[in-house]
């Protein structure tokens, strides 16, 4: 879609004139809602920030830092909070953002004021109603249940088809959300809207309205706001599911080989994932031993694998969490600064496969550098986490485990670090006697802790 930059002069305004007498459709227009001079009047309980967290220890308190580019909604007794109205209007558009919110917050996008999608923390919740995150209030719950924890920045992408009216003013076609896409994951797709959702500010339908942010429920925080003005519609579905996908439920099968693409072109092609009976689930790299990435939400699309005569890949149903690259996870290094080793030759690695308990938990066993190792990954509290450990037992090599790579790592407490742009959190059992660090190379953070005999920690998403 092309993007039109708005600059005033003869020519275009000219030029712009003369599409209007004579073109059917408005041309697309982006709108980055960046501050609150966008808004009309804010209560006192909106400011701008320049950083939102929350503590693993109290989820349900924001801790912010002074600056801008983060619009914030902290309601205080003395500051009620109360819902943001944009000063433009809008029809038809196509609305992304960013948000994130403490344990239990609460808040909703009402398109033209009048139609919610609801914005919950329902972090792993497994019974998803149209109050959930990413639901269409009082109609139709999301496909699957992909929210973040409290304090992860969350993605929300929503294409609207306002009502239509006839000359003489009588609706003639129904609102409709096109698409919700919540964290990648697309959640709701061509649902009319019949009537305004419950908590509207009006039930009169218009052609124009502004766009409505809820405030008066409690703390969430907001960024990367952009409206595309009468985007260009598909009126066709552009899910990238078929008509008859094949859905594999990790009850009935909860550990599947297959091929795995993890992007950038490549391919893991002895690729396990495991299924978590509470949502959470993740994909094991059979030749790296390493822990690729962890979802939540349902469990895998087996349609490019199984479908005609398939090429054999399988792809996650839910919100992906990339944890490593394609390379070994456990290295020999000299020193703590010397470079992590890419080749799999130089350190021995043979893979014995893995054994899998009554529960269905593989328990994933290699050699390395001359030490027996395994691996054991867990979904543990409840869908909270996935708890991984690792044991070695051989040689007096110093080893060293790889527990993440990005190009921001912060220690929020002893043992506890929150990784990329706020994407997820790392937490270390016994951090005394794994002694975590964090180095920088080639650009990167990269947060690493020793392997003696063994390792255990906890992957929050």
């Amino acid at each position: 879609m092309r993007k039109f930059v708005l600059r005033v002069n003869l020519i275009t305004f000219m030029s712009w004139s003369l599409f209007f007498l004579t073109a059917y459709a408005y041309p697309p227009l982006e709108y980055t809602l960046s501050d609150l001079s966008h808004f009309q009047s804010a209560s006192k309980s909106w400011t701008m920030v320049g950083d939102v967290s929350v503590n693993l220890k109290k989820p349900e308190r924001f801790i912010t830092k002074d600056g801008a580019g983060i619009l914030l909604n902290l309601p205080t007794r003395k500051a009620k909070g109360e819902d943001l109205f944009t000063k433009k209007e809008f029809g038809d558009i196509e609305l992304e953002l960013n948000f994130l919110m403490p344990k239990e917050g609460n808040s909703g996008i009402y398109l033209q004021g009048r139609y919610e999608v609801q914005l919950e923390d329902t972090w792993f919740s497994q019974n998803a109603t149209s109050a959930s995150n990413g639901g269409i209030y009082n109609l139709a719950p999301p496909r699957f249940s992909v929210s973040k924890a409290p304090g992860l920045w969350q993605k929300l992408k929503i294409s609207f088809q306002a009502p239509k009216f006839d000359q003489a003013g009588k609706k003639i076609e129904n609102a409709k959300i096109r698409k919700v896409e919540l964290n990648g994951v697309t959640v709701q797709e061509d649902v009319e809207l019949p009537a305004p959702t419950p908590g509207a500010v009006s039930t009169e339908e218009v052609p124009l309205a502004p766009l409505r942010i809820q405030g008066d429920h409690g703390p969430v925080a907001f960024k990367d706001i952009v409206v595309t003005e009468n985007p260009e519609i598909n009126k066709k579905s552009d899910s990238n599911f078929i008509s008859d996908p094949i859905w594999v439920e990790g009850s009935a099968t909860p550990i599947l080989r297959s091929f795995m693409d993890i992007g950038d072109g490549v391919r893991v092609t002895h690729a396990v994932s495991v299924a978590g009976k509470e949502g959470l689930h993740y994909t094991y790299d059979l030749d790296h031993g390493v822990v690729l990435q962890v979802w939540r939400g349902g469990f895998l699309d087996a349609t490019p694998m199984w479908d005609g005569r398939g090429n054999g890949t399988s792809r996650p149903l839910g919100v992906v969490q990339k944890l490593s690259d394609q390379r070994l996870q456990i290295a020999s290094l000299v020193d703590e600064q010397a470079d992590w080793p890419v080749d799999t030759a130089q350190s021995e690695f043979i893979s014995k496969g893995y054994t899998v308990d009554t529960n269905n938990i593989p328990t994933f066993i290699y050699h390395q550098y001359g030490n027996k190792i395994s691996d054991r990954s867990e979904v543990v509290d409840n869908g909270a986490k996935l708890h991984r450990v690792i044991r070695t037992e051989g040689s007096s090599e110093q080893l060293y485990v790889l527990l993440a790579e990005d190009e921001f790592i912060e220690e929020q407490a002893k043992g506890e670090y929150i990784i990329g742009d706020q994407s997820y959190y790392l937490t270390i059992d016994d951090v005394k006697s794994v002694k975590p660090f964090i180095r920088e190379k080639n650009g990167k953070k990269q947060l690493l802790v020793s392997l003696k005999e063994s390792l255990g920690y906890s992957v929050i998403l």
